[in-house]
């Protein structure tokens, strides 16, 4: 069966397979081959190659299987769909007897698994948290390796989506050091770690006491405590920041709407505002750039330099991004 991997000249194989390692991409299921002076490693199929930095091509190749481990498809007959935060796999099935199936073949397979968990609830609430049943091993805490960053974090406390590991990267990129970042919804500290690592003056804000003890353990961990100011709060009721920022991010995609005016507020003279939004497929982007307008025009000049789809997040909906600069007056 054809499976995915990344192609690239022989000489540069052990640097990918290496970085495919540290972001537990690389698939331990099929062998490794090299053919005419190019390799072709295997890719875990929970992977998502975009989020390691480096330029890969990805094809598909039929690869020998090794024979020395076994993995969930051995024991079920099926590839079951999952994903992985960290040591934890989460699957993503309705019904709890298909679930719990596919929780016993991981635990009795090869793949690198201390706790297997199954959805038990959309995001909810005003922490943005979700419930989980927890089908094998024991515990919902991890750390989570990205782009050369560690996170630690407890999935029943706190919201993380690995699966915007390559739009972090595209926002984190930008930075330059010394700028004054300010993330309004900083979770564990996604964006306000990498970003410190960069060189900026990081503030990170947040409503959730347990988001906020992990992004100061994560600024500890990855060596960025003393570029990282951390608050517990809504940020709306936060002072001192007043034209401070020269990159805000807002990724509280169902209602970073409402928090538009505190963001004007903290926008310094020349600021590049990273704005998140769920909008139906038929216009993504308009009601996110009328937001933004609305709430600054006022004082400043308003750029729309990036119109971003991040992810389908549900039939006809979208997860975009709008990347607005704004100039005062």
């Amino acid at each position: 069966m054809p499976v995915r991997c990344v192609r690239a000249a022989r000489e540069d194989g052990e640097e990918i397979r290496q970085r495919l390692v540290e972001v537990d991409a690389l698939s331990a299921e099929y062998e490794i081959e090299v053919v005419d002076g190019e390799i072709y490693i295997p890719l875990d199929p929970a992977a998502d190659p975009r989020s390691i930095d480096l330029d890969l091509e990805v094809v598909e190749r039929d690869l020998a299987r090794r024979q020395s481990q076994t993995f969930p498809a051995d024991i079920l007959g099926f590839e079951p769909s999952y994903e992985r935060l960290g040591d934890i796999v989460i699957v993503d099935e309705d019904d709890d007897a298909t679930a719990r199936t596919i929780a016993d073949a991981i635990l009795a397979s090869d793949v690198r698994a201390r706790t297997v968990v199954n959805r038990a609830s959309p995001i909810e609430g005003e922490l943005r948290v979700r419930r989980w049943d927890v089908l094998g091993g024991d515990g919902t805490e991890t750390v989570h390796r990205e782009y050369g960053c560690e996170f630690e974090l407890d999935i029943s406390e706190v919201y993380f989506s690995p699966r915007l590991a390559t739009e972090r990267h595209r926002v984190i990129e930008q930075v330059a050091p010394e700028e004054h970042f300010f993330d309004m919804f900083a979770g564990v500290g996604p964006f306000v770690v990498p970003a410190a690592k960069r060189g900026a003056e990081c503030v990170g804000v947040d409503l959730n006491a347990a988001a906020i003890e992990y992004l100061r353990r994560n600024a500890e961990r990855n060596g960025v405590a003393d570029r990282v100011n951390v608050i517990h709060d809504d940020v709306r009721s936060i002072t001192g920041y007043d034209g401070w920022a020269e990159r805000l991010v807002m990724n509280l995609p169902h209602s970073a709407d409402e928090f538009l005016d505190t963001a004007v507020e903290l926008a310094g003279d020349d600021c590049r505002l990273h704005y998140y939004d769920i909008q139906h497929d038929a216009d993504p982007f308009g009601p996110g750039e009328a937001a933004i307008r609305d709430a600054a025009e006022h004082d400043y000049d308003v750029e729309i330099e990036t119109r971003h789809e991040v992810r389908s997040y549900a039939p006809h909906e979208l997860n975009v991004c709008l990347d607005a600069r704004l100039r005062r007056r």
